[in-house]
């Protein structure tokens, strides 16, 4: 990374640094419903989006920062490179193993995970490049892209651990349980992509340009899973989605509101912007540290 670049790094919060580790984790999925937020299948299903997009989005971080790892230089942001692969591959695993109870339950995700897998594995992969500047280009691109899509999975991080209104209507505890513990995670971990895009690259352009192609590509392929689950779930006669519904959803703190969703742009492309900065880590540990998920894991490593 030059000086120029070096000279605008935001400090971070070093109280908010924890090391890094998996948590095996298992759920049992026989008694959650379809619709896991009762009497709300648009919200249950944009939440559900997750199960389609992360498998796919987070075995290619995975193997994008397996390609990074030699370009650090940093010992500890090896150790917490190498923790949140960890992690990330098993969220990973844990939401691919949701799909089968959608199949079961007769909604097959199939057709849109195809779409999925393509765009990570295909539009994003690897490129037949030549070695040298070409072949880093592309690498530090996707770092950047990885460190974009980052801040928002640590914002939907933060939202889960907060969303007392998934309570009040009753959501279905194993799931809830999911979430809150990948949520955790994030926010756990939130602040590794971006350390590790300031040290290979840290261009302020760079972060800009890939921020638009993350929150474009986030914002497309959620709309268009949700369309897909509320057109395919086989107890809906007349499944809709639209920003609209979104948007009421978030009022009633079904889903996150759009007001902060958009408050979170500047705060990222800020020059002063750090992730340590936002969410806490204090909430997340306190989170792992009950979540029914997370203390089995926790058991059966010791």
């Amino acid at each position: 990374m030059s000086n120029k670049h070096a000279a605008r790094l935001p400090r971070p919060v070093e109280s908010e640094r924890i090391p890094l580790k998996p948590r095996k984790v298992s759920f049992s999925w026989e008694d959650t419903p379809l619709h896991w937020v009762p009497g709300e299948p648009f919200a249950t299903h944009t939440m559900n989006v997750l199960h389609l997009l992360l498998p796919a989005g987070e075995r290619w971080f995975v193997h994008v920062y397996k390609q990074v790892l030699p370009y650090i230089r940093d010992e500890r942001l090896r150790a917490d490179v190498i923790g949140f692969i960890g992690q990330e591959a098993m969220h990973s695993q844990a939401h691919d193993e949701v799909l089968p109870h959608l199949r079961e339950l007769g909604l097959d995700p199939t057709p849109y995970t195809a779409q999925v897998d393509w765009f990570f594995e295909k539009l994003l992969g690897d490129r037949t490049l030549p070695p040298g500047r070409a072949r880093r280009w592309w690498l530090m691109e996707r770092v950047a892209i990885i460190a974009a899509i980052e801040h928002y999975t640590a914002f939907l991080g933060d939202w889960i651990l907060n969303a007392e209104e998934l309570d009040r209507r009753g959501a279905d505890p194993t799931m809830l349980d999911l979430m809150r513990w990948h949520g955790a995670e994030e926010v756990e971990h939130r602040s590794v992509a971006f350390e590790l895009f300031l040290h290979v690259d840290g261009s302020y352009r760079r972060r800009a340009r890939t921020w638009a192609t993350a929150f474009t590509a986030l914002v497309f392929l959620w709309q268009r899973g949700a369309r897909f689950f509320m057109e395919n779930d086989p107890t809906l006669t007349a499944g809709r989605a639209s920003f609209k519904d979104f948007y009421l959803s978030g009022k009633r703190g079904l889903l996150p509101s759009t007001g902060d969703m958009l408050k979170s742009v500047p705060r990222y492309l800020s020059r002063t912007y750090h992730p340590s900065q936002e969410g806490s880590t204090e909430q997340a540990v306190a989170y792992l540290a009950s979540s029914p998920a997370a203390t089995a894991a926790e058991r059966r490593a010791e």
